[in-house]
C-alpha cells in the first residue's frame, strides 16, 4: 500500500499553468468584446429619439436663433463612446505590454 507521499516523483517536474499565453487570449478577446459593447450601446442610443428644449429671452437681438448645425447627443450613446473607449485603451495597453516586453 502506497501512502500519499510515495506519489510524488523527484524525477518529473511539475508543469504550472502558464498564465501569460492564457492572459495573451484573454485581454485582447476582453477589450474587443468591450469595444463592441461600447459601439452597439452608442447605435442603440443614436436611434432613440431626443427631446431638447430651448427658451431664451433676448430683446435686443435682431436675427433668431437657430440651431443648425449643432450635434446633440444623448446619455446613452455618450455612454456607448465611453465604454468604447475603455475598450480601446485596455487594447492599447496590451498593445504596448506585448510590443514592450522583453524576451527572454
Amino acid at each position: 500500500m502506497e501512502s500519499l507521499g510515495d506519489q510524488n516523483n523527484p524525477e518529473e517536474p511539475v508543469k504550472a499553468p502558464n498564465k501569460g499565453k492564457a492572459m495573451a487570449v484573454v485581454v485582447p478577446l476582453l477589450g474587443t468584446l468591450v469595444v463592441v459593447a461600447g459601439v452597439v450601446t452608442a447605435l442603440i442610443g443614436s436611434t432613440q429619439p431626443l427631446e431638447f428644449g430651448w427658451v431664451a429671452y433676448a430683446p435686443l437681438a435682431n436675427n433668431p436663433f437657430s440651431t443648425s448645425g449643432a450635434a446633440l447627443v444623448g446619455p446613452m450613446t455618450q455612454n456607448g463612446y465611453l465604454i468604447a473607449v475603455a475598450g480601446l485603451l485596455l487594447l492599447a495597453f496590451w498593445a504596448g505590454h506585448r510590443l514592450g516586453r522583453r524576451t527572454q
